[in-house]
């Protein structure tokens, strides 16, 4: 194998001369750390209750994966001696449905992208966090070990506008924005990965990265001192995940818009320096006093296989690089899942491929798995379009942060999901329906365990449609995480308890009035089985659970809580709410959408309310 060839991820040789680097010898202690890890979860909550404070040193890290996992298992250990189960997920690297094939199963090593800290993540954002919360779960259920990293991107060309706009250094806002976000993590019980590493934690390890890739003939430093990924030497580039001819190279084409302009750019970052080819792409920005800050700049230098010292030169990190070089650091050259939005897979993933392969001269990542775009209407949502609703914004109510948790994990997570009133609505309307039948249950066993009636042993109906039900969903789950199957076995098992509490409800209606006639007795049997088969299935949903309040909230109710939070909004911003309505109203969309994108600016968020005033909060 040579850094400048694709390959398919089937068996392979790795051959190499350059000479084993101290990442490279890390990343073999880090496989071999990864077979012996055992990080089985069933409860999000547990993990979130031992989470460490923020630091400014170091990634954070998940508490000791031996002490977690001691009291929290997946479901595979509630049996002795219970078989691992397949799972087949649709891979973007193949185009098609295959089963997952570890590489030291039952260990699944799993790296995600995470988000870029300069603002409050949206809706749209955390579907692609649920929708890895999802897979983790499944796996887990399913009997595999899951070793998750997530990155956490604190440093580009946003974070340091929004740092020389509102006043901020570099590390006070990104760690304001990275509380938000672990608080809203929290909030929809996704369970943390073992560490999210900062980008700005792992200079030193970019930096190596960038020399081996030189070694290897793929990157080089232009005269004006940035380091570039040299496309035009990295054969396959820009067909492993997506199916772009050279000239849409050229042209920057995105993914979505199949030719028509960039999504995203060649490069995350808003500006391009001096490079040889069109399609190379950003390593290593030089310092360029115009626009940089000092907090956001490295000097970093590398020692070399001979001893000597190399110095990169001032700068920052390219968007693509942290991934790579985080990904070879914690969990070794060859990885087991990826995930992402599927507006990433071109160009960060594939430039992320280029990358890893380039320097480490070993495939990257055997499985890819990317996750369809919350809409509003018919557009994506995103910060761009000023079209976006953070969680708290769009979901004030604890009610409403579950029905967004079960709207987004019952949904294939390939598809596009629409988020409406009427869809979130609809989430509350099912939660209400499966947390009034769990209450029910556990009322009539508690109850029954008071009059010393026995619920252990005896016939039932309702067993033997639990257990078809459960087998119905375990085979969902496991077939690309179908859980709009999983969800109707979920609701099949719900309707036989709501059928059993009608049946005695109904003889006790009719035996009202009529002292000879007998009521019959619930299921109690079959009542504890529909108990444990929620259980069971809600290590997959998630779905059960107190939202902790965000941090800064009071005691006061909600009325009393918004009219501070209308009191706080700027006059400013009012005004331009008020003409965004009144644009709406004589229908000019255009004048709208663009003082929405001003509100955005300005550090809010504006909800539609139909019937009513908008709902303004700040990001």
């Amino acid at each position: 194998y040579h850094p400048t060839n694709a390959f398919e991820p089937t068996a392979y040789t790795t051959k190499t001369n350059v000479k084993k680097s101290l990442l490279q010898i890390n990343n073999e202690s880090a496989n071999e750390n990864r077979k012996n890890r055992r990080h089985k979860i069933s409860s999000a909550s547990a993990l979130f209750a031992s989470m460490p404070p923020l630091s400014n040193d170091g990634p954070l890290q998940q508490p000791n994966a031996s002490s977690s996992s001691s009291s929290l298992k997946s479901s595979s250990s509630d049996d002795e001696g219970s078989s691992l189960r397949q799972i087949s997920l649709y891979n973007s690297l193949t185009r098609s449905k295959t089963p997952l094939l570890p590489l030291s199963s039952p260990a699944v090593s799993m790296y995600t992208c995470g988000p870029t800290v300069y603002d409050s993540a949206h809706v749209g954002n955390f579907r692609a966090f649920l929708t890895y919360d999802v897979l983790k779960r499944a796996l887990l259920y399913l009997g595999y070990d899951v070793d998750h990293i997530c990155n956490l991107t604190d440093v580009d060309d946003k974070i340091i506008k929004r740092c020389d706009r509102e006043g901020m250094t570099l590390l006070e806002l990104t760690r304001k924005f990275e509380g938000k976000f672990f608080d809203d993590l929290e909030a929809l019980n996704i369970v943390k990965a073992r560490a999210y590493p900062r980008a700005t934690d792992h200079i030193d390890e970019m930096a190596r990265l960038i020399i081996d890739l030189e070694q290897n003939g793929l990157a080089y430093q232009s005269d004006e001192g940035s380091w570039y990924f040299n496309v035009g030497k990295k054969e396959g580039y820009g067909t492993r995940l997506v199916s772009l001819d050279p000239e849409q190279l050229k042209k920057g084409a995105s993914v979505e818009t199949g030719g028509g302009g960039a999504q995203r750019g060649m490069d995350a970052d808003e500006y391009d320096a001096d490079k040889e080819g069109v399609r190379d792409f950003c390593l290593w920005k030089a310092f360029k006093p115009e626009f940089d800050r000092e907090d956001a700049t490295w000097d970093p230098v590398v020692e070399l296989e001979d001893g000597e010292m190399k110095n990169i030169g001032r700068g920052r990190p390219g968007w693509h690089l942290e991934c790579s070089a985080m990904a070879r650091k914690y969990l070794g050259n060859t990885i087991d899942l990826h995930a992402g939005g599927v507006d990433l897979k071109f160009p960060h993933h594939e430039n992320e491929i280029a990358q890893s392969e380039g320097a480490n001269c070993a495939p990257f990542c055997n499985c890819w798995i990317h996750n369809g775009f919350v809409n509003i209407g018919d557009e994506k949502m995103s910060k761009s379009k000023g079209n976006f609703l953070t969680l708290r914004t769009a979901c004030p109510t604890s009610d409403d942060v579950r029905a967004y948790r079960y709207l987004v994990v019952s949904s294939q997570y390939r598809n596009p999901l629409s988020f409406t009133d009427a869809a979130l609505g609809a989430a509350k309307g099912a939660l209400k329906r499966l947390d009034r039948v769990k209450v029910m249950i556990e009322e009539a066993l508690s109850q029954a365990e008071k009059d010393k009636l026995d619920s252990d042993g005896g016939d039932s109906d309702i067993v033997a449609t639990v257990e078809k039900e459960l087998a119905n969903f375990e085979v969902a789950i496991a077939d690309d995480l179908s859980m709009p199957r999983a969800s109707a076995s979920l609701f099949s098992i719900v309707k036989s308890a709501e059928k059993e509490f009608k049946r005695v409800a109904k003889a006790a209606k009719d035996a009202d009035g009529h002292e000879s006639a007998v009521v019959p007795p619930l299921d109690l049997i079959g009542l504890k089985s529909v108990l444990g088969a929620l259980d069971k299935m809600d290590q997959v949903f998630g779905i059960y659970y107190d939202v902790p309040k965000a941090k800064g909230e009071g005691s006061d109710d909600d009325e009393s809580a918004s009219d501070d939070e209308e009191a706080a909004v700027p006059t400013e911003v009012m005004d331009l709410v008020v003409q965004r309505s009144a644009a709406k109203d004589s229908k000019d969309w255009e004048l709208a959408d663009s003082l929405r994108a001003k509100i955005t600016e300005l550090g809010f968020s504006v909800k539609d309310v139909k019937g009513g005033d908008p709902i303004v909060s700040k990001n």
